[in-house]
């Protein structure tokens, strides 16, 4: 029988993994075998479940089958930093994303924390103007499978150049998070689940651009990973000349959305803030930026622009950062400096895209 009618096991969640298990007339402990197997070893195949019996492993492979992401290049950075080009499995086209490996490191060199951006989407709708991936254009949602791969690999990476799991999850990659909510929200359960990465939820992270919907409904959900909004600039008349997002959803709109997620959850977001030289980097924006900040309980995460090609904006100086710092300080606001890291490849923020010759997609940029 060809995959093509058989079920992908790692398009079901949990709940519907136990659903079909079910129908197949398994119990409820081969669910969670199935699973464990899927999600924390990675087993590429069924006949990898050894703890299944040979009948039900035929069984399983009559009805389903394992997709799994491939490896296509891997490149690492002067300061540890280690770039994925992962090939997804469509047949009919090649499609490429990229995901990251950031580690932090003890003053005596042992690894502290270890930091997987995993990438949600192929490309991005969104168009920011200081993006690469926006660049592309968007092209496809993955599936929850797809960015647990991305993971899984990058685990057995980490174990193998840093002896130690990663400790963090961001979903800052490729593509805007909450405009592929389900996916989103069904691998972070998964990466969560003890049977199956079994990090935190307090470890795990989703960037969104401002998707004010999705904001209030990850709140009212309850769902328990961190928030990390992109704001990147303090004021609606900035925004819009770099985030074409913020033609419909303002800052107005969305103070209305991270209010009511701090009303519903009572925990502190982070405001992701790109610095770009004498454009959002004066008193002014530093002050317009603490207004925001009182918003909810947040902090600010300041981040040291990775230059990209064909792009007008660039990397604040070191004296505005100085005093921009000084402005956020003197108005009571928590700020810390994200430095430049992995830029050498290619790996740092706004930085990921796949150019090869692809052609463009959907973009709502003008």
């Amino acid at each position: 029988m060809s995959n093509t009618s058989k079920t992908d096991v790692k398009s079901l969640t949990k709940t519907e993994l136990f659903e079909f298990c079910d129908k197949l007339g398994l119990p409820r402990y081969r669910t969670d075998q199935i699973f464990q197997w899927l999600y924390q070893k990675g087993a590429a195949s069924f006949d990898e479940m050894t703890n299944l019996s040979k009948d039900l492993r035929s069984k399983l492979s009559e009805a389903t089958y394992i997709s799994r992401i491939e490896l296509a290049e891997q490149q690492k950075s002067k300061d540890g930093t280690i770039k994925f080009l992962f090939r997804l499995s469509d047949k009919d086209k090649d499609y490429k994303i990229e995901a990251v490996l950031i580690p932090d490191f003890f003053p005596d060199g042992a690894a502290n924390r270890l930091t997987v951006c995993v990438s949600s989407q192929v490309g991005c709708v969104f168009g920011c103007a200081f993006c690469a991936t926006g660049k592309m254009g968007f092209f496809r949602n993955l599936s929850h499978g797809e960015v647990v791969d991305q993971v899984q690999y990058i685990n057995e990476v980490s174990l193998k150049e840093y002896d130690k799991k990663i400790t963090n999850i961001v979903y800052m990659g490729m593509g805007e998070p909450l405009h592929n909510y389900k996916t989103v929200v069904n691998s972070a359960a998964i990466i969560a689940d003890p049977l199956g990465i079994g990090l935190s939820p307090k470890r795990i992270t989703v960037s969104t651009v401002g998707l004010t919907k999705q904001i209030k409904k990850l709140a009212d959900d309850e769902e328990s990973f961190n928030l990390a909004i992109s704001l990147h600039a303090p004021s609606d008349e900035k925004r819009d000349k770099i985030m074409p997002i913020n033609s419909s959803m303002n800052l107005e709109s969305l103070e209305q959305a991270v209010r009511h997620y701090y009303r519903k959850t009572k925990r502190q977001l982070t405001y992701e803030y790109l610095l770009f030289d004498n454009f959002n980097d004066s008193k002014e924006d530093a002050r317009n930026l603490a207004n925001i900040v009182k918003w909810a309980p947040s902090k600010v995460n300041i981040i040291m622009y990775n230059n990209v090609a064909g792009v007008e904006l660039h990397r604040a100086r070191e004296e505005r950062l100085d005093t921009f710092i000084k402005e956020l300080s003197k108005n009571e606001v928590r700020a810390t400096v994200r430095r430049s890291r992995g830029d050498d490849i290619d790996a740092g923020c706004g930085q990921l895209a796949i150019r090869e010759g692809a052609p463009k997609g959907k973009t709502i940029a003008k």
